[in-house]
Order: C-alpha cells, then sequence, then structure tokens
C-alpha cells in the first residue's frame, strides 16, 4: 500500500519541500535533489539517468496534486516535467542520504559540479 504524506509543506526560503507522514516522520527534500532525482525522461534517459549538474541553487516555484497519485513540481529553472508519484516521493525520502551520497560520487567520477558557475578540472601528473 502506498503510503501518502500527511502534510506538505513549501519552504521558499530554505529551497526545500517538507514531507510529513507521522508526527515523528518527517522529511525535508532540498529542491536540488528533488531536481537532480526528477521521474522525467529528460533525467531518467531511456533507461540510464542523464547526470543533472550546476543544480546547487535551484529552487521550487510551485507544488500541484497531480489527480490522486502524485506530485507536479514546478522548478524556477524552468523544469517542469515529470510527476513524482507518492511511491516515489517516499523512496526518495526514505533513502535520502544514500541518494545524496550517490549522486555527489557520480558528479565527481564524471568532472562535474553542484555550482553551475564552476568547472572541475582533472590534473594528470
Amino acid at each position: 500500500m502506498t503510503k501518502l504524506p500527511t502534510a506538505i509543506k513549501l519552504h521558499k526560503a530554505s529551497k526545500t519541500l517538507e514531507l510529513q507522514y507521522a508526527p515523528d516522520e518527517v522529511y525535508h527534500l532540498s529542491a536540488e535533489f528533488l531536481r537532480v532525482h526528477s521521474p522525467s525522461a529528460e533525467v531518467q534517459g531511456h533507461g540510464k539517468p542523464i547526470l543533472q549538474f550546476g543544480k546547487i541553487g535551484v529552487g521550487l516555484n510551485k507544488v500541484e496534486p497531480a489527480g490522486q497519485y502524485a506530485l507536479k513540481l514546478t522548478f524556477d529553472d524552468g523544469h517542469d516535467s515529470g510527476l513524482f508519484t507518492w511511491e516515489y516521493l517516499y523512496q526518495l525520502a526514505r533513502r535520502y542520504d544514500a541518494l545524496w551520497d550517490d549522486y555527489l560520487a557520480e558528479l565527481k567520477a564524471a568532472g562535474k559540479s553542484r555550482d553551475p558557475n564552476e568547472s572541475v578540472v582533472k590534473l594528470v601528473l
């Protein structure tokens, strides 16, 4: 059975989405985290996810219900495709730390940065 949040709050100043499932089960997901884990085809690709980078300052403009099964998130970089199902959001929330660590490792391996104004240069000595 899909676990539904009992409360959803968009915190624009801190650029986070708060999901509460129980009084003692509250998650704060950064807009950057949600953007780089978007379920859209642009991010997920066709079978192989496409690494998103340069999203450190991204925020959320709008959070809207999509029927009874998902949320549509509109990011301030213009990205608004892909529906975050309740199940997907819950999995992102529960696995936040591991997914974030994996993302940072992928960025490092690809020589990319979270900062859109920064380039990573690898020196071979």
